[in-house]
């Protein structure tokens, strides 16, 4: 007889050894069907926790971007706080400057006619150069106010380019060449050389140089000037002609400084 088993018999073999797994082992109690219901209660909970373990990472990683752009928002915030405390200010103040402007355009008209008066009061006041040129733009400023083709916003700026021409004068050092002598005193007009410190000098020079004089205006008259002083009006009108080098020049004032002080102040008080 062959030891190779028929294929009929190695069938049963299988089928036996399917049937044991099934089965207990030789000896043992069967197991009763609760422990039966109790290992599959115990594989689905197993399969559920599982499950519930899936889905818990899932909901993890979901924070976790939740988290990254939760900071990202917070970061942007922090970086847009300041500009949008910018942009609230700008706002206030446009706010505070709309509830003015009716009140400010009714002054507008009495401050453009006081800004005009006080330039031509303060011209009249001052040494006395340039005098007609000076005039003529504050004559010009009166004649914007009454044109109604000019807006309020050409006249005040035309106020206001007056009032630095004005202010300029006083940080300039000039000469130029004109007549001395006012109106009545034709005979009397004649040549000069003219030479102005700031508000703070004013002096002529003839130009044979023989005679000079400085403006003192507490008096309001030229009052004459010795050869020393005439020979430094000479080296002034030099160098504010770019023919020599700067330096420094022993002059009599016109005016003292403490007067202009005074003048200011007053010119203060009577602004408030």
């Amino acid at each position: 007889m062959s030891d190779t088993p028929p294929l009929a018999a190695l069938g049963r073999v299988l089928l036996l050894g399917t049937t044991l797994l099934a089965l207990p082992a030789a000896g043992e109690t069967p197991l009763p069907q609760e422990a039966l219901e109790a290992q599959q209660r115990q594989a689905e909970l197993q399969s559920r926790i599982d499950a519930a373990d899936d889905t818990t990472r899932a909901q993890l990683r979901e924070l976790r971007e939740l988290e990254r752009e939760t900071r990202h928002l917070q970061a942007r915030n922090a970086e847009l706080a300041p500009q949008l405390e910018r942009q609230e200010a700008r706002l206030a103040r446009r706010e505070t400057a709309l509830d003015t402007l009716a009140a400010t355009r009714e002054a507008l008209p009495v401050l453009k006619r006081r800004l005009v008066a006080r330039l031509d009061a303060w011209i009249e006041s001052d040494l006395p150069f340039l005098v007609e040129e000076r005039r003529a733009r504050v004559a010009s400023l009166e004649s914007s106010l009454a044109d109604p083709e000019l807006s309020e916003a050409d006249q005040l700026e035309r106020i206001l380019a007056a009032w630095r021409a004005e202010l300029d004068y006083g940080r300039e050092f000039d000469a130029w060449r004109g007549y001395l002598g006012g109106d009545g005193e034709e005979e009397r007009r004649r040549e000069v050389d003219f030479l102005r410190l700031a508000r703070v000098g004013l002096y002529y020079l003839t130009p044979d140089g023989r005679e000079g004089g400085v403006w003192r205006a507490d008096e309001g008259r030229w009052a004459p000037l010795d050869e020393a002083a005439r020979r430094e009006v000479r080296t002034g009108l030099r160098i504010a002609r770019d023919q020599r080098a700067p330096e420094l020049l022993t002059l009599p004032l016109s005016q003292s400084l403490s007067s202009r002080e005074e003048a200011s102040r007053k010119d203060e008080e009577g602004q408030s």
